[in-house]
């Protein structure tokens, strides 16, 4: 699928068993199997299909595209023109759910879904959240898909060893290989930016394919890259598992998202404001702004209250990106 450019330079897209290796008392990781990642591939690259979509544009696309003083009258220039793109997305039912990137199929009139052994269906978007940039897919007329599970993405560690399957440039499933190189990642694409960052060769095409890890589990969805070229250059981001798992189930339930709000501007606690504010340490999370008429006003929130914990659930520095206000 055609990227969408991210600040001119970030771009977003579209295992046999193996044994611990300790390498700090109380800390292992997961070692590349002896025999690299053949069976880990033939476990899961069944599940990991090829995603191609036609978008309808409007003429008045094209003629942006055009030089200024282009003579449009000598030129049979139509009301609209057809685009094809291409993205990845993998089977999570196996009556035919699939999970790829909500800016694959954006837009899309016609969504077309090849397996790896070459059966084509018709796909049907259920649903797609742009905040996160999910989406899921319904194919019907199979009803025996071999579903990929999730893994745990808290559990993730840098270091650790991680796969990507993917279609970059069109040229049909891809296997490449690397490690979690960090995690937590906020590239400024939106509001919920938590991404794992991997060394895994990431490209065009790869946008909704999975990062696996050692297991087999699907630990993340393959996002975006960092890329002045555009091509991979060995920083590649993707959505942390936990979070693709309770937006892909919402997503599947009818189709939309809906998520609470306060009303208010959060700062970032560091050792300078807890210092200011006379704290031994920094914990929970400055309220820097309320907007009037929410529920943070009625509730009687006020700029400069510390946020320790939400629903009972604290301490706020371990709450997952997604309680983010």
């Amino acid at each position: 699928m055609t990227p969408i450019s991210l600040k001119s330079t970030l771009t977003a897209l579209a295992l046999g068993s193996a044994t611990a290796l300790a390498v700090v008392p109380g800390v292992s990781v997961a070692a590349v199997p002896a025999g690299g990642y053949v069976d880990l591939v033939q476990q899961v690259a069944p599940s990991v299909v090829l995603i191609e979509v036609t978008k309808v544009t409007q003429a008045t696309d094209l003629r942006r595209q055009l030089p200024e003083g282009f003579p449009l009258e000598r030129f049979n220039i139509p009301d609209s023109e057809e685009v094809n793109g291409l993205g990845t997305g993998f089977v999570i039912s196996e009556d035919g759910l699939i999970v790829t990137n909500a800016h694959v199929i954006d837009g899309a009139s016609e969504v077309e879904v090849t397996l790896p052994d070459g059966r084509q269906f018709a796909g049907t978007v259920i649903g797609a959240d742009t905040a996160t940039d999910l989406a899921v897919i319904r194919i019907t007329g199979a009803d025996d898909l071999p579903a990929l599970q999730f893994g745990d993405s808290d559990t993730l560690q840098v270091g650790q060893d991680v796969v990507a399957i993917g279609n970059p440039f069109g040229l049909g499933n891809s296997v490449t290989s690397g490690i979690v190189s960090a995690l937590g990642r906020n590239i400024n694409s939106g509001p919920f930016d938590d991404f794992i960052q991997t060394d895994a060769a990431i490209n065009r095409g790869n946008s909704g394919g999975p990062l696996f890890d050692s297991q087999g589990n699907v630990v993340g969805v393959n996002t975006a890259i960092f890329s002045p070229s555009g091509g991979s250059v060995g920083i590649g981001f993707a959505v942390p598992s936990n979070l693709v798992e309770r937006v892909v189930l919402d997503l599947a339930d009818d189709g939309v998202i809906e998520r609470g709000w306060l009303g208010v501007r959060i700062q970032t606690m560091n050792d300078d404001v807890a210092m200011a504010l006379g704290l031994d340490a920094p914990t929970g999370a400055v309220v820097s702004d309320v907007t009037a008429d929410t529920p943070a006003a009625a509730a009687g929130l006020q700029r400069g209250d510390i946020v320790l914990s939400v629903n009972g659930c604290g301490p706020l520095a371990q709450l997952d990106r997604a309680a983010d206000f």
